[in-house]
């Protein structure tokens, strides 16, 4: 699984901030957790204990994983980007044919995406059909409700 993972520099900098929070102040405070509820006896029956380490195996798996997509993090900055081609890190505007709306969209990675925010994956059915296409141009893209009809008005690089 040595495959890059696309991500912009907001993204990698989110990454690298849980990393160094779940290191310096989670796992520290699990493990001490773990003494404290060691030291009210009997650890068989200790729900205090149970829970301090299921807690720490979640927070060395986040770790671990962590530590694997930023090792394998492709950073990609949307500034250094240009022209009306939509790549990743492009922030689209779409008119939606049926209901005659328009919509604003950012490429981004799979950790990255959050559609209150406006930003989709580049790997879901919207953030695929839109790689690669250009100004103008209509897309076709089926989603959970059917299929939508998208123009692009608009692509920008921020």
């Amino acid at each position: 699984m040595s495959r890059s993972i696309p991500m912009t520099e907001e993204g990698y900098r989110i990454l690298q901030e849980e990393l160094k929070r779940l290191v310096r102040v989670e796992r520290p405070k699990v493990v001490q957790d773990i003494a404290e509820a060691r030291d009210h006896g009997d650890i068989s029956e200790n729900a205090e204990y149970e829970t301090a380490k299921n807690r720490q195996g979640f927070i060395e798996g986040r770790i671990k994983e962590l530590n694997d997509k930023i090792a394998r993090a492709e950073v990609i900055s949307p500034a250094a980007l240009s022209g009306e081609k939509i790549l990743f890190g492009a922030t689209v505007t779409l008119f939606d044919v049926d209901t005659e709306c328009k919509v604003t969209y950012q490429i981004v990675g799979e950790d990255e995406a959050d559609i209150k925010k406006n930003k989709i994956s580049v790997t879901s059915p919207v953030g695929r059909a839109l790689i690669g296409r250009h100004l103008d141009e209509e897309v076709r893209v089926t989603v959970p409700s059917g299929m939508k009809i998208y123009e692009i008005t608009d692509v920008r690089y921020a």
